[in-house]
């Protein structure tokens, strides 16, 4: 036991070929899984009889709901229902639409298309923009990082990433989310007014902005915050000269059912959910407890993020652990909203071939990697949150190289893989 406590805390278990197996064999995986889905499907429905896709279905709907000049009733949830049924059938399920009035602009575009056509464009779209910003990581590393991953061997985990796998299943908007939060952290030192319209734009899923400007003030980035801010203010605007109004007060009104029956009954599923909320919800606390824990998580990570940002540690550091943070801090993230995990684990592995890795980096990063396959399941029938806690663990290991870097800015011996180097 020992012996296997050592490996893990060294990472020498990963090994340069398990390294390149691990991904290939998730990746074949993947592909064999959307091809059985394809396969099997019959018309626009899966062999189950949902969407394919499934929750792309709503952006669908919606925007179908847009063009016939109805943009609020994309927010009343029999309407949304009784479209998706047109679309798709009697028998199928309810996908509520839950996003900002922003989104009405992305889900009207994409309704002009047939819907296959429509899934196949978004997927493909938001898939690119997440390479793009993947790559922006990758290139934005100190030349010496460069050196190890010029060639395009960071292509294979980033493409096998599990979550890729979940978000393409649910049609979801994982890819979207990661391009926005790692191209802007990517691009934050050196263009910073762009990253802020970048950070801007992660309003189109509000709970993940929380923690974005308490970074963004602690590291005196403020044109990147201002930016950010009138990004927002333009959306808003532009939002109610085209929809009006009405569409603003018909989200707000949304919103009730969404917290009720979505995140505190649980209308969704806990083991869905990856959060300290349904963690405690999940193992039969009561909402008061739940809100309350996660409320005691959310306001210690934010403290902690606050001192990093404030200091003199590393950029990629800072990075990652915002990234983490954004996911951490809502109550209401799903096994798709795991894409975001990608720019963190990206920042990580180039600070850590610079830098050298720190004892149980290497095997909490594979974890943090692999866990968007696992987690869901875990919750479901073991009752265990994987999920968050191999979230807390990395943004606690990040916190705790971060205050362990002025020993190496000094010129004390850096760690790699665990040892002294």
């Amino acid at each position: 036991m020992a012996g296997f406590i050592a490996t893990l805390r060294s990472g020498d278990w990963l090994t340069g070929e398990r390294l390149r197996l691990m991904p290939f064999a998730v990746l074949i995986m993947s592909v064999f899984a959307i091809v059985y889905v394809v396969a099997t499907s019959d018309g626009l429905n899966d062999y189950q009889g949902r969407p394919l896709g499934s929750d792309f279905s709503n952006v669908y709907a919606a925007g179908s709901l847009v063009h016939d000049g109805h943009a609020e009733a994309a927010y009343d949830w029999r309407q949304h229902h009784a479209r998706e049924q047109v679309i798709f059938g009697a028998r199928t399920p309810f996908y509520g639409w839950h996003y900002p009035p922003f989104f009405l602009f992305v889900a009207g575009a994409l309704a002009t298309l047939p819907y296959p056509i429509a899934l196949l464009v978004w997927q493909i779209a938001t898939l690119v923009l997440y390479l793009i910003a993947m790559r922006a990581i990758v290139l934005s590393s100190p030349p010496a990082a460069k050196t190890d991953l010029k060639t395009w061997m960071w292509l294979l985990p980033t493409l096998a990433f599990p979550a890729v796998l979940v978000n393409l299943g649910h049609g979801q908007n994982g890819f979207l989310s990661a391009a926005l939060i790692g191209g802007a952290l990517a691009l934050l030192e050196r263009r910073p007014v762009v990253a802020g319209l970048l950070f801007g734009l992660m309003a189109y899923k509000p709970q993940f902005g929380c923690m974005i400007p308490f970074a963004l003030v602690a590291g005196g980035q403020w044109r990147a915050f201002a930016a950010a801010g009138v990004t927002v203010a333009a959306l808003a605007l532009i939002t109610t000269l085209v929809f009006g109004i009405g569409v603003w007060n018909a989200f707000l009104d949304s919103l009730h059912l969404s917290r009720t029956i979505v995140l505190e009954e649980g209308g969704t599923g806990w083991h869905k959910i990856q959060s300290v909320f349904s963690w405690v919800r999940a193992w039969g606390g009561s909402i008061g407890l739940a809100y309350a824990a996660h409320g005691a998580v959310a306001l210690a990570v934010a403290v902690a993020l606050v001192r990093l940002w404030r200091s003199e540690a590393a950029y990629p550091l800072k990075a990652a652990a915002l990234a983490l943070a954004t996911v951490i801090a809502t109550p209401y993230s799903l096994d798709y909203d795991l894409m975001m995990l990608a720019p963190t684990i990206a920042f990580l592995t180039v600070h850590g071939l610079r830098r050298g890795f720190a004892p149980w980096e290497i095997s909490a990063l594979a974890l943090l990697w692999l866990v968007p396959l696992l987690a869901r399941s875990f919750a479901e029938f073991a009752f265990v949150p994987l999920g968050v806690w191999a979230m807390l663990l990395m943004f606690m290991l990040i916190i705790r190289r971060a205050a362990d870097q002025p020993q190496a800015l000094a010129g004390k011996p850096r760690l790699t893989a665990g040892k002294v180097a």
